[in-house]
């Protein structure tokens, strides 16, 4: 729209110039002139795609016609637009077109070389067509440079005030984890060797070198993320739990005591990492769901390679005996919900008849 109101306005413009209203009369025909003005006028309405046509008819129409307001505006884009070097070539072309305007006006009598072959209205013409009009376009650009400059400081500036917020909170979240559940978790594995040591029969003995192994692997575990919350983008750690790590995670089940049955359908087929280290957490959680609110309920995991996605089903019985409730954050299905879903999978969780329990995730793969 903006360029449209240009457009008509040089169009106006030079039709009142060629026509004697601001400027010299012309001798030719009246639709010649408007024709002429129409010309001008649509090449200032293309001056967003270029506005070098524009400088062309103001320049011819400067020499032929004294037709100013092409010119006029051309050099405001000029002044806009060019870079240092361009501006220079470009003023130089201005002054040839004066020059030349200079010599056609000596040939002509009356107004037109009055206007633009005397030296004082010549100057005077060429001061406010094209040195004002390139001013202001360096005036314009320079002030929008600065803006621009002060945004993108300012962007800058806000982009590393959040990198240092997210910084130091990651450092207080890993201080944290380290006080506390580091702490805890090492006094876990500190009683299990203890106990160990002590026990009173075999039984006692493999389970205390269970809870011992479980201990020191989530260690590890939080060695890891507190390494990921202090140093982003670290590369030195160990690679995440993936499929092939499955049986071992059913086996801490089993050492348990739980009866943990595992089918597999479907062609086995490499998958994206991401999908893998969902699924693998997919069981974790319901393993652990069931170690919490299940006891010592028979529990099936299933992994079912499709054509485009991966199922996963963990699903266990109602338990022989009511278990021993585990306090919980209550967060960790929510979690998984969110963690399946970010790849554009669904989760599935119900109670079954007869007291059982499912948990049930889809995968694209």
């Amino acid at each position: 729209m903006r360029f449209v109101l240009l457009g008509a306005g040089v169009f106006g413009a030079s039709l009142l110039v060629v026509m004697g209203e601001a400027g010299v009369p012309s001798t030719l025909p009246f639709p010649v002139l408007v024709a002429v003005a129409a010309v001008a006028g649509l090449a200032a309405w293309r001056a967003r795609r270029s506005w070098w046509p524009l400088a062309a008819v103001g320049a011819v129409g400067y020499v032929w016609l004294v037709m100013w307001p092409p010119l006029l505006v051309a050099c405001y884009y000029a002044g806009l637009t060019l870079s240092r070097w361009r501006l220079a070539a470009y003023v130089g072309g201005c002054a040839v077109v004066c020059g030349v305007a200079a010599l056609m006006g000596t040939r002509r009598s009356g107004p037109y070389e009055l206007m633009i072959a005397t030296t004082g209205n010549a100057l005077a013409l060429a001061v406010t067509v094209i040195a004002l009009p390139l001013a202001l376009g360096l005036l314009v650009r320079a002030r929008l440079d600065a803006a621009r400059e002060r945004a993108e400081r300012l962007e800058h500036e806000q982009v590393m005030r959040a990198e240092q917020a997210r910084a130091q909170e990651r450092a207080r979240i890993a201080r944290e984890m380290h006080d506390v559940v580091a702490h805890r978790v090492s006094l876990i594995v500190l009683h299990a060797g203890a106990l160990e040591l002590r026990a009173p029969d075999e039984e006692t003995e493999r389970a205390a070198t269970l809870i011992g192994g479980i201990g020191r692997e989530a260690l590890a575990n939080l060695r890891d993320v507190l390494g990921v919350l202090r140093t982003p983008g670290n590369s030195a750690l160990v690679p995440p739990p993936a499929l092939g790590d499955l049986d071992r995670l059913l086996d801490q089940s089993r050492a348990l005591g739980i009866t943990v049955t595992r089918h597999d359908e479907g062609e086995a087929r490499p998958v994206e990492q991401a999908v893998e280290r969902t699924a693998y957490r997919v069981v974790q959680e319901a393993l652990t769901n069931v170690h919490k609110h299940a006891g010592d309920a028979a529990t099936d995991v299933l992994i079912r390679y499709r054509t485009e996605e991966l199922e996963v089903e963990v699903r266990n019985e109602k338990p022989e005996r009511p278990p021993q409730e585990l306090a919980g954050s209550g967060w960790g299905l929510v979690g998984l919900r969110e963690r399946v879903e970010l790849l554009g999978g669904t989760l599935r969780t119900s109670a079954q008849d007869g007291g059982g329990f499912l948990v049930s995730a889809r995968i694209p793969a």
